[in-house]
Formats: C-alpha cells, structure tokens, sequence
C-alpha cells in the first residue's frame, strides 16, 4: 500500500492508495490515525460496555423488566446493536472517502444540516456518558469512605469533585486515544478485579440469603414508564455512538479489521456484562441497586479493591468517551506535535479541564446515573445507533439494495423512532419524580 499526500492541494489531505488503486481520503486531524491493530480496537470497545456501567445494570435493565423480558431484551439488544455497527463500519469508506467521525459521514450522504445534527447528538451522548462515568467514580469513592468511616458526614458531590479532579489530570496526560495502550491492558486488569469481585460476592450472598422478591415493583402505570425507560438503558449499554472515530484508530484493511473488533466485542465482550447483571438479580432480586457493589456483602479488603478498580476504571473510560471532543478541538485550533511543548499542555489544562469541570457540575448536581442512562439512550443512542445507521445505509447503498432491504430499514427506523420518544418521555418523568425526591447535589 502506497501512502502519499496530494501534491496538488498544500497541506491537503492524505490518500492511501490500496492494492485495487481506488483512492481513499482521510480529512486532516491533530490525533493518531491508522496505526492500532483490530485487538486493539476491539479492546477499546470492549473497555466500553464492561466499564463501571455493568454495576447499574440489574437495577436498570432486569429490575424494571424481571428475569423473562430482562434477558430477552440484553440479548435482543447485542444483536441488534451488532447489526447497527456493522452498518456504520462497512460506510467508513464509502464514496473513495474515509469517513473518521461519525458527523463527517453523515455530512457526505445527507449534507451539512445533518453534520451539524448528527455532531448535536453525538456531543450530547458522549458528555452524557461522561456525565455518568463521573457519577460512577464519585460514587466508588463514597462506597471506600463508607466502609472505613460510615458517618454520614463526607456527602457524594465531595466524591464526585474529587473523581473530576482525578479525570482531568488523566485528559490533561493522554494526548490522544491511540495514546491509551497501556491503559487498555491495566483498564481490562481494573474491570476483571471489579467483575470477578461483584460475581463472586454476589454468588456467596444468593447462596446464603433467602428467597428473593423478583416482581417488577410499583404501580401498574409506573410499571409502563420504568420498562420504557429501561429499554433505553438496553441499547445504552452497547452504546457505540463514536464507532467512526475508533475505526479510525485502525489499521488497514479498515473495514475487514474493524469486522474483527466488533465480533470480539459482541462475542467474548459481552459475557462479563451478562455475569454481572445475571448474577447481580439472581442475588438481590428486585431490590438490586444502581451501584451493585453497595449490595454486596464479603470481606473489607476484597470490596475496597473492587472499588478502588471501578473508580480507576472510570477515569479510563470516560477518556474515550471524550475522545472525539477533545479531537475536534485540537484540531481546530491545530495542536500538534509534542504533548509537553508549552502551547499544547496549557491547551490542554484550560480545554479539557474546563470540559471536565462543567462535566463534574451537571455529575454532582443531578446523580441519578439509572435516569441518565434511560435519557441517554433515548435522546441520542437511539437516534445514532439505529434510526441514524439504518437510514444512511439505506440511502449510501439504495442502489445495491432490493424491496425488501429497504423495507427492512424502514421497519427499523420507524420502530426505534417511537421508541426514542416513548423512552425520552419515561426518562424525563423518572428524572422530574427524583428531582421532586430529592435536590441538586443530593447525597445519593
């Protein structure tokens, strides 16, 4: 493969040139492209969907659904997921262009009004996510500081600005998401320590506890907003509304590797996420909360590990999750070059700090992470992860496609379309009961 930058256009954009002489565009970025192994890739997704998140997962997904619709939705959910991404992978080069952000190839099959509303979306998915991994790390924090000294008086929003702090020293130090490699393999070291930890634990405490209560609990109108809501938390939890941007990490073939990542993410990936949220109902049945390891009981020292691992865990994650932002950025304002020179590491320090710290505001005033997820997965997952796949690949590939394609798409772009509002409205009305409950920067 002959790679090479077009002479014709000063400083224009690179083009690989493949064995099959079709070549391939890739925009201008200030971050790493092209350089990272399908294993690599495939970690980082994997590092996404057993993040801290699968704690939350069997109060907000198998509470509000029950054993039957619980495991039938997360299993309908990985594969629908699968199919979405394997949409919006095969279109990375489609038209003799790479397409290196999501917005960037929604702007080149619809235009520039849909690059502006796909990047709206996008940004409001990812800050969401990191408005969760904050509240995640905040609230490990508080799980260690209560097994040591349960005196009520170190409240959750200290927990969570510390978690913050922590968060931006870790953006500030990491350039870019290529730049993460280390921090995969000790990230995947973190999430075995917490998943083993809560699995064992849990296991030990529904052999020895009596028998648990699995009805789906509240009346039977709250019911219908609850399963609403944890619908979305269903997708939320494949949530890959930045598949553009690790594929661009790839290396090529691009496509074919990219293929790889995503088997391994939906096959091996999955399993720790189903032990945890399989094993975490099983234990404590409806009463399983938001933060499984605040259910668990065991030995001081195993629970302060695996709290301490899905705090750090956290901090890892969300960098990510905030990759996309932070590239848009740098390569706005054109930081290139050394991590240490003077210009980038004081651009770092104001941006992504300050990006951090209104993250860390909204974490702290509003932690009601269940609610976020539901809203989350309503306002933005579903439109990026499936109306948005299922539309743009039928309209990139209307040619190649026959009747009945099409109206497979169409099917699934109307149905998730009803279900992004139904679900927006339930998350909206959880999240107006718990503000009612409680109050900004509730001690949760």
């Amino acid at each position: 493969m002959d790679v090479q930058r077009d002479e014709a256009v000063p400083g224009g954009p690179w083009k690989i040139h493949s064995d099959d002489h079709l070549a391939i565009e890739i925009p201008e970025t200030a971050h790493k492209i092209s350089s990272d192994s399908w294993f690599q890739a495939g970690f980082v997704l994997t590092t996404g969907i057993n993040s801290a998140y699968v704690l939350g997962y069997s109060g907000a997904i198998m509470v509000p659904l029950g054993w039957v619709g619980g495991v039938t939705g997360l299993i309908l959910a990985t594969l629908i997921s699968l199919y979405a991404n394997i949409l919006i992978a095969r279109l990375h080069e489609f038209g003799g262009k790479r397409h290196i952000r999501y917005r960037d190839l929604a702007g080149f099959v619809y235009g520039p009004k849909a690059y502006s509303l796909t990047w709206v979306l996008q940004y409001v998915n990812l800050f969401m996510i990191n408005v969760g991994y904050i509240m995640l790390a905040g609230q490990a924090l508080k799980a260690i500081y209560i097994i040591f000294k349960d005196d009520n008086v170190m409240k959750l929003p200290f927990f969570i600005t510390i978690a913050g702090f922590t968060c931006g020293i870790f953006a500030i130090c990491i350039p870019h998401l290529s730049a993460l490699r280390v921090w995969l393999g000790v990230s995947t070291f973190l999430t075995v320590v917490y998943i083993v930890a809560v699995v064992a634990l849990s296991l030990r405490d529904g052999i020895q506890a009596p028998p648990r209560d699995y009805s789906i609990p509240g009346t039977d109108t709250s019911k219908i907003f609850t399963t609403i809501g944890a619908s979305a938390s269903l997708v939320f939890a494949f949530n890959t509304g930045m598949l553009p941007e690790i594929q661009a990490t790839v290396r090529p073939p691009v496509v074919s590797n990219m293929m790889k990542a995503l088997y391994f993410q939906f096959s091996v990936g999955v399993l720790p996420l189903y032990a945890v949220v399989f094993v975490g109902y099983w234990a404590y049945g409806n009463g399983a909360s938001s933060y499984l390891l605040n259910n668990v009981h065991g030995p001081i020292w195993i629970k302060t590990f695996a709290n301490l691992s899905a705090f750090l865990q956290s901090v890892i994650a969300l960098h990510i999750f905030a990759s996309p932002m932070y590239e848009y950025l740098d390569t706005k304002y054109g930081i290139k070059g050394s991590m240490v020179a003077i210009k980038n590491l004081s651009f770092r320090v104001i941006v992504r700090g300050g990006y951090i710290g209104i993250t860390t505001l909204v974490s702290a005033a509003l932690p009601f992470l269940g609610d976020f997820m539901s809203l989350t997965g309503a306002i933005s997952t579903f439109p990026l992860t499936f109306i948005l796949a299922n539309h743009m690949y039928m309209v990139a590939k209307t040619k190649s496609l026959g009747c009945l394609q099409k109206s497979w798409h169409w099917v699934n772009v109307c149905f998730f379309g009803i279900m992004a509002v139904a679900a927006a409205t339930a998350a909206f009305r959880l999240i107006a009961i718990h503000s009612n409950t409680y109050h900004l920067f509730a001690d949760m």
